[in-house]
């Protein structure tokens, strides 16, 4: 008999005799611990979620808590782990949840999930063999109570779907804290940015597949490659044996870089462009260039990102951009900075009157108020806080702070948000 048909048939009689011995969620602590059994989902979804069954959702004798940012364990007892596979982490706010609940994908693990194996661990439904897995809370969590799901798509043997859950307590981070108005915003634009379309609605939805097959199936002997794992991507097999799943209900394909829409991704452009074109419209020596500039690099930021126009009043400046602008502007040749007033015609249209629409977007200096100042390149501040220029000679052009931020003594500053709207965090 060859010695490849030889393995196959050893493999097959692996798998077999682990039929009893599969894998169920030891941490966190599940929900319905002494009902659970460690079959996979019924084919026609008739348990999905958590594995439907009296007594699901009693509660376990110890409480899962898990705060935002810090590593938890993922862990297994059993032996049958069917050569590997790919499994997923995922939340929701329903602490009972239902088939219409709304998962959000927090970390993907493809392949070698359970375990990275030939075929079976052995025959043990309280083997302990199985990889341990690590994953964090991501801070586009808000606090509070949520279900978490372990789902698992087996690499050998029948085309399954596994899936155990636990409810859990989510908390606020460590050695973070909110940035108050007092707080100077020490970030880069798309750093910012990435904090602000950091939301619960960016998370993929849970990937599900064989219940049916018709509707989506995973590829035997194959680890699955999820059309959107999120942006929390653990590689724990083999790049070689990962293959797609197919059929016509198998989500859509989306890339690993932490956006599940293109208005994130194009929000850092804009909020990127937005600062070099305000670094360059202050360089050009002229206050209206920082206005011009500005909305211009957000209109370029965001076709760069393949989006909806994000307006630039949306995004406040940063130290970085407005510090770039005032060293550009301070050391930029004489012969382009602004002609001193030569008549008193001049020096009026230099101090126009204050703006009617309060937005630095039109690219335009017109219907902007100026202020005195005497440090050129430097950012000036309205005594309310909420206008902001740079000193051009002896005067700023003034234009509207964006909402929810302030100036002060020369800097840009965050107003504190609420958990509701998400948080700006520094360390």
């Amino acid at each position: 008999m060859p010695s490849n048909t030889i393995a196959l048939l050893a493999a097959a009689f692996t798998l077999l005799s682990g039929t009893n011995a599969h894998m169920i969620m030891k941490t966190p602590s599940p929900y319905g611990a002494a009902s659970l059994n460690n079959s996979p989902l019924d084919p026609s979804g008739s348990d999905f979620p958590c594995k439907q069954r009296g007594g699901v959702y009693d509660p376990p004798a110890s409480k899962n808590t898990m705060p935002i940012g810090v590593d938890q364990t993922l862990s297994f007892t059993g032996s049958a782990v069917h050569g590997g596979g790919s499994c997923q982490i995922s939340l929701t706010k329903d602490l009972k949840p239902t088939k219409s609940s709304k998962w959000m994908v927090i970390h993907s693990i493809e392949g070698g999930c359970p375990a990275k194996a030939e075929g079976n661990l052995g025959n043990d439904p309280n083997g302990s063999g199985a990889g341990t897995f690590k994953y964090k809370v991501p801070s586009g969590i808000d606090p509070g109570e949520y279900t978490l799901a372990w789902t698992w798509f087996n690499k050998i043997g029948n085309r399954e779907m596994y899936m155990n859950c636990a409810p859990i307590t989510v908390t606020g981070g460590t050695g973070k804290r909110d940035i108050t108005d007092d707080d100077t915003f020490n970030t880069t634009a798309t750093d910012a940015s990435d904090e602000i379309f950091k939301r619960e609605a960016d998370f993929p939805e849970m990937f599900k597949a064989n219940m049916p097959a018709t509707d989506c199936t995973t590829t035997s002997a194959k680890d699955v490659k999820f059309p959107n794992p999120g942006s929390s991507l653990e590689m724990a097999g083999d790049a070689s044996s990962l293959a797609p799943p197919t059929g016509p209900n198998c989500g859509s394909s989306k890339a690993a870089s932490g956006s599940d829409s293109t208005g994130a991704s194009s929000a850092a452009g804009a909020a990127s462009g937005a600062a070099s074109g305000a670094a360059s419209g202050a360089a050009s020596g002229a206050a209206s260039g920082v206005a011009s500039g500005a909305a211009s690099g957000a209109a370029s930021g965001a076709a760069s990102g393949a989006s909806p126009v994000v307006s630039i009043s949306a995004i406040p400046p940063t130290p970085t951009s407005m510090g770039a602008a005032a060293s550009s502007a301070a050391s930029a040749p004489a012969a382009s900075a602004p002609a001193p007033a030569a008549s008193s015609s001049t020096s009026s249209a230099a101090e126009p009157a204050p703006p009617s629409s309060g937005s630095a977007s039109s690219g335009s200096s017109a219907g902007m108020a100026s202020m005195p100042c005497t440090s050129p390149g430097a950012v000036v501040c309205s005594a309310d806080g909420m206008k902001f220029g740079l000193c051009q000679g002896s005067s700023a052009i003034m234009q509207p702070v964006a909402q929810g931020t302030s100036c002060v003594g020369g800097k840009i500053g965050f107003a504190k948000r609420s958990a509701k709207f998400g948080r700006f965090y520094r360390s």
